[in-house]
């Protein structure tokens, strides 16, 4: 991409992206959000981490004693013209997100 623009005379930059973040595996509100996911579910989650350009790198730096953690719906293709949302699993975790909150 960086070509494409430098060839027309755009300035070009380029940040750090995201930081990581390592998460935490004794987590409270990972166990709290696991509960909540067995209780509307009747299953245990599957629990990993990926490579992703998460925010939660850029919280911990300001505020690195904050218990987190990230779960979203099933994204495939992302950042590309072909990215899909599955919809129902977004229903899903809307669900557990309020769950969570309670």
């Amino acid at each position: 991409m960086s070509s494409i623009f430098k060839n027309v005379g755009a300035n070009v930059s380029n940040s750090d992206g995201y930081p990581g973040w390592e998460p935490n595996t004794d987590s409270k509100i990972l166990k709290k959000t696991e509960d909540a996911y067995e209780k509307l579910f009747g299953e245990k989650p599957l629990i990993r981490a990926i490579h992703a350009g998460l925010e939660c790198g850029l919280f911990l730096e300001k505020y690195p004693y904050m218990d987190m953690i990230s779960f979203g719906p099933t994204i495939n293709r992302a950042h590309s013209p072909d990215e899909e949302l599955n919809i129902e699993t977004t229903k899903k975790f809307w669900e557990l997100l309020l769950e969570v909150l309670k």
